[in-house]
């Protein structure tokens, strides 16, 4: 394995995740390989008092006003080259329910410039949003959202907390159940809690010849 934007981010840290943690955010674009995993997500929730803004969300892969219990869940994970030169990992979730698959995508790059690694969510890439990267005491990875700015055309501004929601992401490995763990939990300083979803998958790297064109956001930033 190559250099990932997560080791570049966590430096010598990234030696105390699980060794299946580290294989899951160890590749980049150079290793030409994806990881491919699916399971299921054992509860997703939102808040009824968001779900005009999560509707809205919606339209850009987002998260999504819907849930509930059992949800087959895929995720793909592929490292390239954005059109900019910068080393890029994407997140292609998607929650099989009974009557629609919902999206929440990103793709994430390092940005030597802020120090830390940066979250453009959805498939246009209009917001941005720095993420705090550590090694969880059970060998997995904790995310943290930060600051986040918004970009379209000329117009850009960074999002005032009290519009935002903040993102608090743990995925670990569970050695008895040979399974990888995930915990995503949004909240807002106004509202709570306004996401969540938990669940399990099985994972693993893949060889790569070429990135599905739907894979990529429909539109990049260059702006960090």
């Amino acid at each position: 394995m190559t250099g990932s934007i997560y080791e570049q981010a966590l430096g010598a840290r990234f030696n105390n995740l699980h060794p299946r943690i580290q294989e899951r955010f160890g590749f980049s674009s150079k290793d030409r390989v994806a990881s491919i995993g699916q399971g299921v997500m054992d509860r997703i929730w939102f808040n009824k008092w968001a779900a005009i803004p999560l509707a809205l969300g919606a339209s850009r892969h987002i998260m999504f006003p819907q849930g509930g219990s059992g949800i087959p869940f895929t995720i793909e994970n592929y490292a390239y080259r954005d059109g900019f030169g910068r080393e890029t990992v994407t997140w292609i979730r998607k929650f099989q329910f009974k009557r629609a698959i919902r999206h929440f995508d990103a793709t994430m790059i390092y940005s030597a410039d802020r120090n830390r690694v940066v979250d453009y969510l959805g498939n246009k890439q209009h917001l941005a949003v720095d993420l705090d990267i550590t090694a969880a005491s059970n060998g997995g990875i904790r995310i943290r959202s930060g600051d986040q700015r918004f970009y379209e055309g000329p117009i850009q501004f960074t999002c005032p907390a009290l519009l935002t929601g903040t993102a608090d992401v743990t995925e670990w490995y569970d050695d008895d159940r040979e399974k990888f763990r995930i915990s995503v939990i949004v909240s807002s300083p106004v509202l709570g809690t306004v996401f969540h979803y938990e669940g399990s998958f099985e994972a693993e790297l893949i060889p790569l010849r070429h990135i599905p064109a739907d894979a990529k956001p429909l539109r990049e930033e260059a702006r960090e």
